[in-house]
């Protein structure tokens, strides 16, 4: 079969050292993955991306596959990002929200990901507000589970397309500075993302207000701080993190408009980083309280990049996932 894409030679297969598939049956957490499986999924993510540049932007890689994308918490970016990837692949998908399922009237998670997979479905992508979710479902489940987001656990595909966005500005990871801002305590995109860079070799400073810190984050080898001019300073790349109300029972800070005065990033703060900086958030912004608009629309922002890639870095978890072999490879 022609490949007009150039895949890198460990998607075809090659017998070099870098593995060519994923050792484990799952993505549940970043901690999965080992550096060389990191680099594998961010190489294949760049032929996935070339796809969404053709008139068709549709291989048959995963014909014959059934995906469930079940989602008990309200999402745009990951699960439309999630359903295009697999359309894009031609899987066979099937959409389920939380709200339409039988968990209303009474059914356990575990019992409903048992229906599905009694339906024989080849991946089911999960998310839950409940940390821990995904490795619930895992147990004596024949299908692939991918997480893609468990409460303030973790966000393993939300990490990887970080660093791909990342890596298409700044080449590599090895001493990189970067500044992670916001709401640190609620966010499982901040525990991929450290678990991520960190194995890439980038340094990483964390910085909120003290009630927003998570006790002991310095044991994962970051530099957390309460002050935004020092977290920001000589930074390559600054990642904003949405202030989560949602999980929040209790006062954490006085009011959005003073959160904006201390933590808000503007384009005045972002003189401190270095001149070539990115600006970085997961989605969604919150105008005003994260990021100021004039910043978030600015030269530097890489926000809708990252929109963008996330559709090529679940193709390629898909696809390798899916376990594909040879003759059925990205054509």
């Amino acid at each position: 079969m022609s490949m007009p894409v150039d895949v890198p030679e460990t998607v075809r297969g090659s017998s070099d050292l870098t593995p060519s598939r994923l050792r484990s049956k799952h993505l549940l957490s970043i901690e999965d993955l080992s550096t060389d499986e990191i680099l594998l999924i961010l190489d294949t993510a760049e032929a996935m991306k070339e796809i969404g540049t053709r008139r068709i932007k549709k291989v048959p890689t995963l014909r014959g596959k059934t995906v469930v994308i079940l989602f008990f918490e309200p999402s745009t970016r990951t699960r439309t990002s999630f359903e295009i990837a697999e359309k894009r692949l031609s899987a066979d998908t099937l959409n389920m929200a939380g709200s339409t399922s039988s968990m209303l009237k009474g059914e356990t998670l575990v019992d409903t990901a048992r229906n599905l997979e009694a339906m024989s479905p080849d991946i089911i992508v999960l998310r839950h507000a409940a940390s821990g979710a995904c490795h619930l479902v895992v147990d004596g489940c024949t299908a692939r589970v991918v997480n893609a987001g468990d409460g303030m656990h973790e966000h393993p595909t939300q990490a990887l397309l970080d660093a791909f966005t990342i890596r298409e500005r700044k080449s590599q990871f090895d001493g990189l500075k970067v500044a992670i801002v916001g709401d640190l305590l609620h966010s499982r995109v901040l525990r991929s993302n450290i678990q991520l860079l960190k194995a890439l070799g980038a340094e990483i400073r964390v910085c909120g207000p003290s009630t927003l810190i998570p006790v002991g984050v310095e044991r994962f080898g970051v530099h957390a701080t309460t002050s935004v001019d020092e977290a920001v300073t000589d930074a390559d790349v600054v990642m904003l993190l949405r202030v989560q109300l949602e999980r929040m029972h209790g006062h954490f800070f006085p009011s959005l408009r003073e959160y904006f005065a201390l933590y808000g990033m503007t384009s005045k703060r972002m003189e401190r980083a270095k001149p070539d900086a990115i600006v970085m958030h997961p989605g969604p912004i919150n105008r005003g309280v994260e990021v100021s608009s004039e910043l978030a629309n600015g030269s530097c922002s890489v926000i809708l990049e990252q929109v963008a890639n996330g559709v090529a870095i679940r193709m390629a978890v898909l696809y390798l996932l899916a376990g594909v072999e040879g003759d059925e490879e990205v054509s």
